[in-house]
Formats: C-alpha cells, structure tokens, sequence
C-alpha cells in the first residue's frame, strides 16, 4: 500500500504545482495593497480637499495595480548604467535631427520665452528631449494607476506617492482633468516636461494665460513650465553647466563630490585636475566623475545650472545628457540654417 500512496504522490506532485501556479496567478493584483491605507487615503483627501467621500473612493477604486511599475522604480537607468551607456540613449543622431526640427517648429516660442526667463533654449530643449523625444513619448500608463501603485505597493517612497496621489486630485480639480484619462510614465509624471502633480501645481505655466496649464496637449505651455521651473530654481542666465576636464597623471584621487558647486577650479587644478577652456579659476564649480564601459573615467567640471538642471531630476548622469543634448541639438542647426 505504501508503494502505491509513493507512485501516487510522485506522480501527482507536478501537477499540484502547476494548480499552486495558476491559483498564484489568479489572485487579484489588488491582494498586493493593504485596503486600510487605501481607505485612510481616501478618507483623508477628501477631509482636506473637501471633497465628497464617495467621489475620492469611486476614482479611487478605478484604479489597477501595476507590478511592472516596481519592477521599473527598483532599476532606473540612472543608477544602472554607465555614463557611456546612458547617454548612448539620448545622443542618437534621430533625435537629434528631431530636436532640430522642434527648434525650427517652436523657434519664436522658445526665443520668447528664453528672453523673459533668462533659461537658455538648448537647456530647454535638452530636457523635453531627455524626458519626451520633444513631446512623442510622454508614457503610456495612467497617471492614476503609476500613482496608486506606487503609493500602496512600494513602501520605500510610499509617503512621498501618496502625496503626489492627493496632488493629482488636487490638479485634476483645478485644471478639469479627468483623473481616468490621463496617461505618463510609470512614476506618474505628465506632459512635454513630465511633471510630477505637485511640480505641475507649483511650476506649470501657461504661455498665453494668467490661469491654467495644459502640459499634455499644449506645446508653448510645456516649453513655458520647463522654462518656468529652471527659473524659480535660479537657474544662471548667461552661466556655465559643464566643462570636461583632464586627469593629470599624478592627480590626487578625490572622494564623490557633492553635485552643489563649493569648490573652486584653482582648487581642482591644484589637484591635478586641468580645464579644457579657459575661465576664471575662482568660479565655484564641482568635479563629477562618469563611468565608461572599459572602465575608464571622464571628469567633468560641472557649474551652477548643472547644479539647478539636478533639481529637475538628481542624477548628475541626467543633467549631462540634457546639457549634451541641448549643445548637440545647437550645433546641428548651425550646420542646416
């Protein structure tokens, strides 16, 4: 008898797992989110925002959990890759002839509104190019969904999703947008600049309007609110991002260098560390080392609106691309005009 229970059970295992498998696969994704949060959510954003219950709970309830959306939080490029490899992505020759052709398209908007901010066009540019494609690829998730899940699901920043989440009723309120229509990337930032709710409230800005923003549909307003943002960050009119520099053979080896110029560039040199252009070597700079994929280094001297360009994202790797992006972009319409 004990053979035949063995042939049974032996027989049988696989077959239980593969039920085990498909029962794991039909739990709901909503099994992964502690109902209670999501309630007190609820309950507390309508509070402050004097709003029905049942109306923060219905749109509230529409919403999906994503679990590619964590997968895609715990290995974003900036933190994965190479200097080399990442601005291998944006420093395509198809964008930037598309950034050519964004420039020509918007030249008198973005002449406009660089004279009234004092932001340079290429750093506008840059970063619509870096974050979009100049407006082609703004995300395909819903807004709603993005937050959701990453308020309820990644407990690492769960505190700062549920605030964008309460701001993106807030903006939808404001600007009369439907919450369930909306779509961005999977981190929930929206439009030409994708912005996240709370920037979008604090920073967009309309181009021929004293009220309301429209970063999805409306170009002139997303270069506006890129432009807009930079400014009230201090962006430097006139001034310096980034300088490569050269490693002299006996250069003292620094420690990582906070991305907040505090340094001089006589102190630099004095380490061995050498500008490719002449400046005056009292201007505050930081020296920020990128990665390349044999191993080896670049040095580069990075300024003041390096400095304002990492609030817009912090990855030093980011404000190179778009600073990169924006010259490149520059130089080729020298080259077509």
């Amino acid at each position: 008898m004990s053979q035949i229970y063995s042939f049974i059970a032996s027989h049988l295992r696989p077959f239980v797992f593969v039920l085990l498998g498909w029962s794991m696969l039909l739990i709901p994704a909503h099994a992964q989110i502690d109902q209670t949060k999501v309630d007190d959510f609820i309950r507390q954003t309508a509070y402050q925002q004097k709003r029905p219950l049942v109306e923060v709970e219905t749109i509230v309830n529409q919403a999906t959990f994503k679990s590619d959306i964590i997968d895609k939080m715990n290995r974003p490029a900036e933190k994965t890759m190479t200097w080399e490899r990442y601005r291998n992505i944006f420093m395509k020759p198809e964008r930037i002839d598309a950034g050519v052709d964004f420039w020509t398209k918007n030249e008198m908007v973005l002449n406009q509104i660089s004279v009234q901010t004092g932001v340079s066009v290429e750093a506008i540019i840059g970063i619509i190019g870096v974050e979009t494609y100049f407006g082609e690829r703004m995300g395909n998730y819903l807004v709603l969904d993005a937050l959701y899940t990453l308020a309820f699901g990644y407990p690492r920043r769960s505190s700062f999703f549920k605030a964008e989440l309460s701001k993106f009723f807030e903006l939808c309120a404001k600007e009369g947008l439907d919450p369930l229509a909306i779509k961005g990337s999977y981190a929930g930032a929206m439009g030409y600049g994708q912005f996240m709710p709370s920037s979008y409230l604090a920073y967009a800005k309309s181009y021929d309007s004293d009220t309301g923003a429209d970063l999805m549909n409306e170009v002139n307003d997303g270069i506006a609110s890129v432009a807009n943002y930079l400014k009230v960050h201090r962006w430097d009119q006139g001034g310096l991002i980034a300088i490569q520099a050269n490693k002299s053979e006996n250069a003292e080896a620094l420690s990582k260098q906070s991305v907040k110029p505090n340094k001089t560039i006589s102190y630099y040199t004095q380490k061995g560390y050498k500008l490719t252009e002449s400046i005056d070597p009292n201007t505050l700079a930081s020296l920020q080392t990128m990665e390349m994929e044999d191993g080896s280094k670049e040095y580069w001297f990075t300024f003041k609106n390096f400095y304002v360009i990492t609030r817009y994202n912090h990855s030093p790797l980011y404000a190179l691309a778009v600073f990169q992006l924006g010259e490149a972009i520059k130089e080729a319409r020298k080259v077509k005009q």
